[in-house]
């Protein structure tokens, strides 16, 4: 028998039991849809845990302070990360280029009658530089396509310098909405506020600033509040104790990261007296950060969470070949006396199992065509309803089809190959 007959008689079987044949395509497409939307919810998560760290440079290394919980808060481990330790860290740490700190402090600021509650942020003088580097906010209305740098973030006046910095001066950088609840709508830059009774001098203000994911947008208004002067400043007039500092480290050569943090570890170890323990382990007050330990830790979860997703359309496609196999066994049992006539004519083994995998085959083939376009159209409404992100990759398409195709030669071999080994004349004799 010919492979176009066999074909052709596969075809006629399917199409004299219409709605068992559809009801059993159901399970391969749902399982076949499935697969599509799992994997494209997948690549959404993996795609949107790389983009919420674009921000940590691949040359950073973030330290921060260990603390322990002590009688229902959290306390610092050990002695606080200061700034003379990130002012010492570029002399004694030779794979450290330069070093980015913050220290932030709250206070009450007035000008005239006006008074307002403030963030107050210490920083170095490159803080504009680095909020433009990590892409996090923009000016209002800001164009996509055209680069973001220090004079965009800047309404009015200037930023203050590495020499201010280094000098403490009493100067700051007022915040949008910051700049209107003091001064009512008049240009601050020249002025003076008080800030906790200090007087500081306004130098500059930042324009309205908006997150650069429109899903933050809403409500966050804090961008626009509070105001940015020297960190060295901050830390003589905001705080009656030592602060604590954030320490960012850029290391000269992102190849020697590994080395560069056992170098850091090294100099904060010496300054902070840890010493090791009796088998040589350090029980450190601070902790590093860099970008390959984030980024893998949630990458790696990420792919936890494909897996699973992939395990669930995985048993959507076993629950659906199973369906196959039982209408195949009913459909050989049904047609146990045709099987019969045909051996007695001739028919070969080989072309019973053929027309019968090529039954399965089809079924599967069809539901995995049925599935594919469902599961297209299902990826934007399960990404809305999850409120997360979708990415269809073009392979997976042939991927979903070609493991539906192999579920209907997997669960149709069996029923095959009983329909081949029955025996034709107990066949002939069924009823």
């Amino acid at each position: 028998m010919s492979l176009l007959n066999t074909l052709r008689t596969a075809l006629q079987g399917i199409a004299s039991n219409k709605l068992r044949s559809a009801l059993t395509m159901l399970g391969i497409i749902i399982g076949v849809a499935s697969v599509i939307a799992m994997l494209a919810l997948g690549n959404g998560a993996r795609q949107e845990v790389e983009s919420s760290f674009r921000f940590l440079g691949s040359d950073e290394i973030q330290i921060g302070m260990e603390r322990t919980l002590e009688d229902g808060d959290f306390q610092p481990k050990g002695k606080l990360l200061s700034y003379a330790d990130g002012l010492d860290m570029v002399e004694n740490v030779p794979l450290v280029e330069r070093v980015e700190m913050r220290v932030v402090g709250y206070g009450k600021t007035r000008h005239g009658r006006y008074v307002a509650d403030v963030t107050a942020s210490g920083t170095m003088a490159d803080a504009l530089p680095g909020m433009a580097q990590s892409n996090e906010v923009q000016p209002i209305g800001w164009p996509e396509e055209q680069p973001l740098n220090t004079e965009a973030f800047l309404a009015n006046g200037r930023f203050y310098t590495p020499a201010e910095v280094t000098a403490g001066a009493e100067v700051c950088v007022l915040a949008h909405k910051t700049a209107l609840d003091l001064f009512a709508g008049d240009d601050p830059v020249g002025e003076s506020i008080w800030l906790n009774r200090r007087r500081c001098q306004v130098i500059g203000v930042l324009r309205e600033l908006e997150s650069t994911n429109p899903a933050n947008r809403f409500g966050d208004t804090n961008i626009n509040e509070g105001l940015y002067m020297p960190i060295s400043t901050a830390v003589a007039q905001l705080f009656e104790d030592e602060p604590e500092v954030l320490i960012t480290a850029h290391v000269r050569d992102e190849s020697q990261m590994e080395t560069a943090k056992e170098q850091v570890n090294k100099y904060l170890r010496e300054r902070h007296d840890i010493a090791p323990d009796a088998e040589g382990n350090y029980d450190d007050d601070f902790f590093m950060t860099t970008r390959q330990d984030v980024l893998g830790a949630r990458l790696e979860a990420a792919r936890t969470f494909s897996l699973l997703l992939a395990a669930m359309a995985a048993v959507s496609l076993v629950v659906g070949g199973i369906g196959i196999m039982n209408v195949m066994l009913v459909s050989v049992t049904e047609r146990t006396r045709e099987i019969g006539v045909r051996m007695a004519v001739g028919a070969r083994r080989r072309d019973l199992i053929l027309h019968f995998l090529l039954e399965a085959m089809l079924i599967s083939a069809l539901g995995g065509l049925l599935g594919v376009a469902v599961g297209i159209l299902l990826i934007p409404l399960i990404a809305e309803l999850n409120g997360s992100t979708a990415v269809l990759q073009p392979g997976s398409i042939p991927l979903a089809f070609g493991v539906a195709l192999l579920t209907g030669v997997v669960f149709g071999l069996y029923p095959a190959v009983r329909a081949a080994y029955l025996n034709p004349m107990e066949a002939l004799r069924y009823e």
